[in-house]
């Protein structure tokens, strides 16, 4: 089997597993920040520092031995606009609060059959292809070149290498700091402590997204016909996927598309055998504009910031990049906005 068939069938099973874990354990970092910051649940924050610290340190491990360059990543660059990324977080996380869900969650809610998700999908994909080769593409490019920055140190470990540390000590450091910090985090509380499903749930996703880095990092290795080296995110590859869906003819498949894929298969075998299948609609016509403005947040704030909550705010920082930590702090900060104080998005009332 050539690499490029293996990456495909490896990213459709990856997406197979988060598709099936997201849908039983709720994953979601916009549901993880409202129970945080309100009354909810808030073992889903839990499980989701569980997963960035099992993400960090599986991630790390790989590279370390050499097995991944992770420096292949676009998270990895010698230069970045923080300025870009940070703005893209922000309209990211704002826009997942408009849309109830990040554009994972949507795939996974649309295997549940909330049709809902189905105008969200469609409406970041297309806002996010727009951005990256579309009318907005042109906007992007420019400010980006206008804020860009070269930089010495592009991860904590090459931050922290600066100091004099060696490069494998760097690692461990950084890595074992942030890694132990999420572990006590997540828990100190007791409901988590109480809850093996969403241990297990951020343990899961975690791996997948190491798993990612593995398939393509190194499964992936073709010196003819390479694979780029990524994991699991899903602006840009949702907009790839709805190009695929269109144009097959003239596109190859790849790992983003599979794991789409594999997300919305994953999530549809797991409600039809759990029961859990329903089909839902938008309650008004303002529901539905707040949800497609959402959307179109998340399509192009996602490009701009190189991921969203899972993308960046998983795979990103499981690299360690300072970008990827300037792009989740966006995504925080937006997040945070639409939550709580003066830009908060309204309850809608109920007819």
């Amino acid at each position: 089997m050539e690499s490029t068939q293996l990456v495909i069938l490896a990213g459709l099973a990856i997406g197979l597993v988060y598709g099936a874990v997201g849908l039983l354990s709720g994953f979601c970092l916009m549901s993880s920040m409202r129970g945080f910051l309100g009354e909810g649940d808030g073992r889903l924050v839990r499980t989701y520092a569980l997963a960035i610290s099992v993400a960090i340190a599986a991630s790390q491990l790989l590279a370390g031995s050499g097995t991944v360059d992770l420096g292949k990543s676009i998270y990895l660059q010698p230069s970045f606009s923080p300025a870009v990324l940070f703005l893209g977080g922000l309209l990211f996380g704002y826009g997942m609060v408009l849309s109830n869900g990040c554009g994972s969650r949507a795939l996974v809610l649309l295997g549940r059959g909330n049709l809902r998700s189905f105008v969200v999908v469609i409406v970041l994909a297309i806002a996010a292809q727009m951005t990256l080769k579309g009318l907005i593409a042109p906007g992007r490019i420019a400010l980006v070149q206008a804020t860009q920055t070269a930089v010495a140190a592009n991860s904590l470990p090459s931050l922290l290498a600066t100091l004099g540390f060696t490069e494998s000590f760097s690692r461990l450091l950084a890595a074992a700091t942030i890694v132990v910090a999420l572990i006590l985090f997540a828990f100190a509380h007791p409901a988590f402590r109480g809850s093996p499903a969403q241990m297990l749930a951020g343990i899961l996703v975690g791996l997948l997204v190491a798993g990612g880095w593995y398939v393509t990092g190194y499964l992936g290795t073709d010196d003819f016909n390479p694979v780029p080296v990524t994991s699991l995110t899903f602006v840009a590859p949702i907009a790839d996927s709805l190009q695929y869906a269109m144009l097959s003819t003239g596109l190859t498949l790849n790992f983003g598309i599979a794991t789409v894929a594999g997300v919305f298969a994953g999530s549809l075998a797991t409600a039809l055998a759990t029961g859990r299948f329903k089909l839902e609609g938008y309650s008004s016509p303002r529901h539905m504009l707040r949800s497609g403005t959402g959307a179109a947040l998340m399509g192009i704030g996602g490009v701009m910031a190189f991921g969203c909550s899972i993308g960046q705010g998983l795979t990103g920082v499981s690299t360690l990049a300072l970008g990827s930590f300037v792009a989740v702090a966006g995504i925080l900060l937006g997040t945070t906005a639409g939550l709580r104080g003066a830009l908060r998005v309204q309850p809608l009332a109920v007819a």
